[in-house]
């Protein structure tokens, strides 16, 4: 037995793997989705998604990837792992990504692929999106001025392709390195932690989908929760998580407040030790990162080991 079976429930309401299913609708992020589709749905060319660490970015980009509907977007979330990247490497990813089957290495010609594509994206009455998460790795003032070029490929009173960029806050200086594509941002957007009750509305959110019949944390055990946390989604997941360990072990009906406080003694009750720890947390559920995704709107995962191979080229 383990404390899902102990408490009734289908399954872990805390990982810290993106599960669609587990998304929390905060009004926060009902409002940060609606700013966002609204820029691609007026082909804005660039909006901003700004939140610290945990916040939700990339649940975020990954809801909106699944909430534009296929007959009207050519949509697609690339995911940047490493900062090392080349501005060379992205541009045919992008194109890739948005259905250009065998991008060219020579820069010219792969523009001119891009841009028949995006024309043709234009022509079936379609607008191109392209979500980028983990956008702060963009640390070059080459890659920032490849965007720029990518914004300038344009049909008369509208620009073909939309830019997303989901990022820690580090994004916003990465942008001067550009100063003109600095000033093309046409929306940003910031997400904020919870504050006590949205923090309470979370926990009871994942409580209820992973199948618990009753609340599972004492008043002042949530108290302890959002303190910890800092209201930072992620932490919450990690801390909660550990505390329904606990209770299982101590075979306690539910979490009260000197157990939770245990817990967040246990993890440091920083910012930075919740955070280590969640990785444990993860490891232990067996967790993954990968979500499921439609035929042309797609999350660009495949590109790792091909990254990561030419990292390690001399």
């Amino acid at each position: 037995m383990n404390y899902v079976d102990y408490f009734g429930m289908r399954q872990e309401p805390f990982s810290n793997a993106p599960v669609s299913r587990f998304y929390y609708n905060s009004s926060q992020h009902a409002e940060a989705l609606t700013r966002l589709t609204y820029a691609v749905d007026s082909m804005k060319g660039l909006a901003l998604l700004v939140g610290n660490i945990g916040a939700g970015k990339t649940t975020l980009a990954r809801r909106m990837l699944d909430a534009l509907p296929d007959d009207r977007y050519e949509a697609a979330l690339l995911v940047i792992i490493h900062s090392g990247i080349t501005a060379s490497w992205l541009l045919r990813r992008i194109a890739l990504q948005l259905g250009v089957a065998d991008p060219a290495h020579e820069k010219l010609a792969l523009l001119g692929q891009l841009y028949q594509r995006l024309v043709q994206v234009y022509e079936a009455g379609k607008k191109a999106v392209v979500l980028i998460d983990e956008a702060q790795m963009l640390q070059t003032r080459e890659i920032m001025e490849e965007f720029r070029g990518l914004l300038n490929l344009e049909v008369p009173e509208r620009k073909l392709v939309t830019f997303v960029f989901f990022g820690l806050p580090e994004i916003e200086q990465n942008l001067m390195l550009d100063p003109p594509l600095a000033q093309r941002v046409a929306l940003r957007v910031r997400l904020s932690s919870f504050d006590r009750d949205a923090t309470e509305a979370y926990v009871k959110h994942r409580l209820r989908l992973a199948g618990a019949g009753r609340m599972l944390f004492r008043s002042g055990a949530l108290d302890v929760v959002h303190d910890a946390s800092q209201g930072i989604p992620r932490v919450i997941n990690t801390l909660c998580d550990n505390a329904l360990f606990e209770a299982f072990l101590a075979r306690q009906r539910d979490v009260d407040t000197a157990m939770m406080k245990r817990v967040g003694d246990n993890l440091g009750v920083t910012l930075s030790a919740a955070q280590e720890a969640a990785s444990t947390t993860q490891a232990r559920q067996g967790g993954t990162n990968e979500a499921p995704v439609g035929r042309r709107k797609k999350l660009d995962l495949a590109a790792v080991d091909e990254l990561l191979a030419g990292l390690q080229k001399p």
